[in-house]
């Protein structure tokens, strides 16, 4: 003790020391508040002299959602899921409902800047997502989880038990469709911690390495900083004013929507709820002679009617009641595979004042009596609440309901799933429709990212497109490639910058159909997978309803591979062939077949619909490219189609090497669907994208196209990701069966209203709605809807004159260098071969 002190001063520590080391089981500090003795690495926990506990965290499932016989078999599963527990096993489950961070919150949504020209499309985006939180419940982060304990003489004994039924647990959660892991020792010192500092910025540092050389304990990295239990009602945790109660439950039929009601407070809480599963003979012994003593009273009461001169079968009602009930019960545990269970249920409530924690308590309460039941206050128990709110499956509170399985399953922790991803790829799709929420997913996470946007014109399918294309160019580096079969994207893209290709007759842009990357094939012959697709334009131009015949195949192929021999000898875009190189070849060939593939391709060469004899002139290595076919007509739409697909796939290629992801949009996708070739090629394009980066999706009115064929059919089940708006009848009972959809849920794509309907990702499915601000620059870009569309708008969905003058410029190049390239071949054929008409 430091010499320069007073006596006054030295006797003030002394006795601070005495009271320090004064082992009268009070606890001074809030280090020893907290109830646990030690925690393993391995997520063990030792809870007094003899006692351990481990913790699973699980996720939510859709019971709300579900319909009537699915919430049936979910509660009838959930009710095997708590007889698996035996008297030896105590248990606890916890609802974390935690305030964030608002401010952490927002960061972690917001789009970040770029070195590029959009930021402020960016700051405009980042506002819409703050308006739409502002709007939810995206404040509270809600966790559930599962802690159980054990009584064993040791650690060597108790842990292969813990183990095994960890395991065990698990398989039961797996059972029931819930995701589910088990927490370790540094995840179950932050949970604490997370309950001790509500309301608090302090974050959770900790590292197994600190202890020894530091001198503390677990303890002191998560015990708050004061704990204050003078009143009898209400305590101070740190900031927070904190109020325990337990649910005394009184009322005869238990609703399975109350403990949902209780989740739904929007205010930091933690519900726990304590069960302690009875031995069955115990249980049943118990009941009889809770009969024995029931029926002695009515023997009493019987005599007291005979001495009193009346009936003696007129006895009190509550006897007769408490009587018929014991032997329902009696009945319920001996033949009706139920159990007893001793239930503990207690809310933590919070508040920033002690009028909002009076205020929060008040609505709990209100909850619990619209379910005929009570919500009682802790007097003078604040502290043991608290600390049995504490993930330990350790009760310091005496006050238990006796209840049977099904009794105790009623408070079924299965609400409403999220989809709330953070990270930088993830992308808006609206507002959970049941919680508010918002839904932020990133499709790169699914094991198939291929996607379908489902709706009736009217219903938003374009919109919800040009959202996520938007959304994508802002936070993502990933390629956009739009087919737009009804010119509905250009504001969009030309609002970014991309490149708008309009294909038709009267065009100056032109694409070549035979353009190839040495990256076009995932082997060392790019030439062989080209083939394949100049085979399906030419029997799509040639073949008719019975397609190619073998000797034509055969001659077209032959031809193919002599065409490409100049490009892969030097490559270069003036050597790259066009269609009338291949029409050239054909005329050389001595098989008749060859000649009459030449006849049936020469209008597509030298005749009016030679639109597809050019060399590429556009930008399509832009980012966002927009494939705009509506003005082909009808003898040119299939083709054009088949042809925007193979450029597509060209993309791909090359941005797979580079490690780049692109996306591929593909509005009116019946259209491609009811083409053999097409289809082939979209079918093709859902199997094997994935493997190259490639994430495609399917915008359609119409889904019996979808199902046309099994080869077709096959797009649903590789696609993880659906998006759902309003159905037209006939598709809905087609959907419902595909997708496994019940009534309930079909209900949100019944005559529903735009940009509502429901979100399939991975194997959640939940109802959205998004109303996207329609006072901003975006939504003005995205709307098709005429009477929305302003003139500014309108211009910006028109090429500018710096556009058409670089665009009409490389032409020009294109130009001279394609009729250089014709020349030289004329010489080189020894005979006069037409240029084509530009």
């Amino acid at each position: 003790m430091p010499e320069n002190l007073n006596c006054r001063e030295r006797r003030k520590i002394a006795e601070i020391i005495r009271n320090a080391q004064r082992d009268d089981g009070i606890p001074r500090t809030t280090q020893q508040s907290i109830p646990f003795d030690r925690m393993f690495q391995d997520g063990i926990c030792r809870v007094g002299k003899d006692y351990y506990t481990k913790t699973i965290q699980f996720q939510d499932i859709n019971y709300l959602l579900a319909q009537q016989d699915d919430q049936k078999e979910i509660f009838e599963e959930w009710c095997s899921f708590l007889n698996f527990f035996d008297s030896s096993v105590h248990f606890e489950l916890s609802f974390m409902n935690m305030a964030t961070d608002s401010e952490k919150f927002k960061a972690g949504i917001a789009i970040r800047h770029q070195k590029d020209a959009y930021n402020d499309m960016r700051d405009e985006y980042t506002g819409m997502l703050m308006h739409q939180m502002e709007a939810g419940n995206n404040g509270l982060t809600k966790t559930k989880y599962l802690t159980f304990g054990i009584h064993a003489d040791g650690m060597k004994t108790a842990k292969p038990r813990l183990i095994h039924i960890e395991m065990d647990l698990l398989n039961n959660f797996k059972r029931l469709g819930v995701q589910a892991k088990t927490l370790d020792g540094s995840e179950r010192l932050m949970l604490m911690h997370q309950i001790f500092h509500m309301g608090s910025d302090e974050k959770f540092f900790f590292d197994w390495g600190l202890l020894a050389p530091s001198g503390l304990s677990v303890k002191d990295f998560i015990a708050p900083s004061a704990l204050n239990f003078k009143t009898g009602r209400v305590f101070q945790m740190g900031n927070l004013y904190c109020g325990m109660s337990f649910l005394s439950i009184t009322a005869s039929d238990i609703s399975d929507q109350m403990l949902a009601d209780f989740l739904s407070i929007e205010s930091s809480e933690v519900v726990t709820m304590h069960m302690q599963s009875v031995d069955q003979t115990e249980a049943v012994k118990k009941v009889k002679h809770t009969i024995t003593e029931l029926d002695r009273s009515k023997i009493e009461e019987q005599k007291k009617a005979v001495r009193s001169g009346y009936d003696m079968d007129i006895i009190p009602s509550d006897l007769a009641t408490y009587g018929n009930d014991a032997k329902a019960l009696l009945k319920e545990l001996q033949s009706q595979n139920e159990r007893m269970f001793l239930l503990t249920f207690l809310i933590l409530s919070t508040g920033k004042t002690e009028q909002e924690l009076e205020n929060n308590i008040f609505q709990a309460n209100s909850i619990a009596q619209k379910h005929n039941c009570n919500l009682v206050r802790l007097d003078f128990q604040q502290e043991q609440g608290l600390m049995s709110s504490l993930p330990l499956a350790h009760n310091e509170i005496e006050i238990q309901r006796a209840m049977t399985t099904s009794s105790t399953a009623i408070f079924i922790p299965f609400t409403t799933q999220e989809l709330f991803q953070t990270g930088t790829g993830a992308l808006y799709y609206g507002l959970n429709a049941l919680s508010n929420n918002l839904i932020m997913v990133d499709r790169k996470k699914l094991k198939n990212p291929n996607g379908l946007i489902l709706g009736t014109p009217g219903s938003g399918k374009s919109f919800a497109a040009k959202r996520e294309i938007a959304n994508a160019f802002l936070v993502t580096d990933d390629d956009i490639i739009i087919s737009d079969p009804e010119a509905e994207y250009s504001a969009l893209v030309r609002r970014f910058d991309g490149q708008v290709i309009k294909i038709a007759p009267t065009s100056d842009q032109y694409i070549n159909p035979m353009d190839i990357n040495m990256n076009y094939s995932d082997d060392d012959n790019p030439i062989a997978l080209k083939a394949d697709f100049i085979l399906s334009l030419c029997e799509l131009i040639v073949g008719g309803k019975e397609g190619l015949n073998p000797v034509e195949k055969t001659v077209i192929d032959r031809c193919i591979r002599q065409i490409y021999n100049r490009y892969f000898e030097h490559p270069g875009p003036e050597n790259m062939p066009l269609l009338e190189d291949l029409y050239n070849a054909l005329l050389q060939q001595p098989e008749p077949e060859a000649k009459n593939v030449a006849t049936a391709l020469e209008i597509y060469v030298r005749g009016s619909l030679n639109v597809f004899n050019h060399r590429t002139n556009v930008d399509i290595h832009n980012r966002l490219v927009c494939y705009d076919i509506k003005d082909l007509g009808k003898q040119l739409k299939k083709i054009g189609m088949l042809v925007v697909q193979d450029q597509v796939w060209g993309r791909v290629t090359e941005n797979r090497s580079e490690g780049k992801s692109t996306r591929y949009y593909m509005d009116e996708m019946h259209l491609l669907l009811r083409e053999e070739q097409t289809a082939a090629y979209t079918v093709e394009i859902w199997k094997r994208f994935r493997k190259w980066g490639g994430i495609p999706t399917g915008i359609t009115q119409n889904v019996k196209d979808l199902l046309a064929s099994k080869e077709v059919e096959n797009i649903f089940e590789n696609s993880d990701f659906i998006l759902m708006l309003n159905q037209a009848v006939g598709d809905r009972g087609i959907l419902a069966k595909q997708l496994n959809i019940s009534p309930h849920q079909l209900s949100y794509v019944t005559h529903s209203g735009e940009g509502e309907g429901l979100l399939f990702y991975g194997n959640v499915a939940i109802p959205f709605v998004d109303r996207f601000p329609k006072n901003t620059e975006l939504y003005k870009a995205m709307t098709t809807k005429l009477a929305e569309i302003t003139p500014e708008a309108e211009a910006k969905s028109q090429p500018s004159a710096e556009e058409e003058s670089r665009e009409g410029a490389s032409q020009n190049k294109e130009l001279k260098a394609d009729r250089q390239t014709m020349d030289e071949m004329t010489t080189n054929a020894g005979k006069q071969v037409r240029t084509p008409d530009r």
